[in-house]
């Protein structure tokens, strides 16, 4: 016995030995759901923020900056990276590659157009993301369909989290007439959402003049439902 395990013995003519995981690389944890499953915890998490989106928009539009649409709206934001972490924990999923990456940009976008309609934020950097995010989803199922999948990258993350803290600060009360505040946390949040576009751009170029394989962190990624993020 070794560290508390048995010893398989010696090899016995005819049967197979049992496979060892690669030198430095830990041995692959069962997961709970399946690459095809669809009502997953993670998933769940996912139904209640798109659900949840519409509430925090009329929200928006009646009260503005209120500490309620606050709260709700960092629930909101904290709860994609707890379906994220379920995913990684019980399965990823492609029903969750699909639709993480779409909540995000339902809430994200959804909140910023409220901002907009009441008149909270300019139009021109929201609009800039509206066409950003809609065109590199697009972009990026054309580019698929050919068999170029592009990685996704740590900037994305940083993306998200920089429009998520752009629309915080929109709707705290005591920065509702810090107009200056505002107009510079968005326009940040825009900045860094064409700067991952155009990255995005340039991976999906060079990979198909490579010809790179589909990367393990790549969307359309066929489990992955955490790491699509764009």
């Amino acid at each position: 016995m070794t560290d508390g395990a048995l010893d398989p013995g010696p090899p016995v003519p005819g049967r197979p030995m049992p496979a060892r995981p690669a030198p430095g690389r830990p041995e692959k944890r069962p997961t709970t759901f399946g690459p095809s499953a669809l009502l997953t915890p993670a998933n769940g998490i996912t139904f209640v923020r798109l659900l949840a989106t519409p509430v925090v928009i009329v929200l928006i539009m009646l009260w503005g900056a209120s500490w309620f649409t606050f709260v709700l709206g960092g629930l909101l934001a904290l709860s994609d990276g707890i379906d994220g972490w379920l995913a990684r924990k019980q399965g990823t999923t492609r029903s969750g590659a699909f639709l993480d990456p779409l909540a995000d940009k339902v809430v994200v976008l959804g909140a910023l157009f409220a901002l907009v309609a009441k008149g909270i934020v300019w139009w021109l950097p929201v609009a800039i993301i509206a066409v950003r995010e809609v065109t590199m989803s697009v972009y990026r199922s054309v580019v698929g369909r050919r068999g170029v999948s592009i990685p996704a990258r740590n900037t994305a993350k940083v993306k998200t989290l920089l429009q998520d803290v752009a629309i915080g600060l929109c709707l705290a009360p005591p920065l509702a007439t810090h107009q200056a505040v505002l107009s510079t946390a968005i326009w940040v949040a825009t900045a860094m959402t064409v700067f991952t576009g155009g990255q995005y751009f340039l991976d999906g170029r060079r990979m198909a003049r490579e010809g790179a394989p589909p990367g393990p962190a790549a969307h359309p990624s066929p489990v992955d439902g955490t790491s699509s993020a764009a």
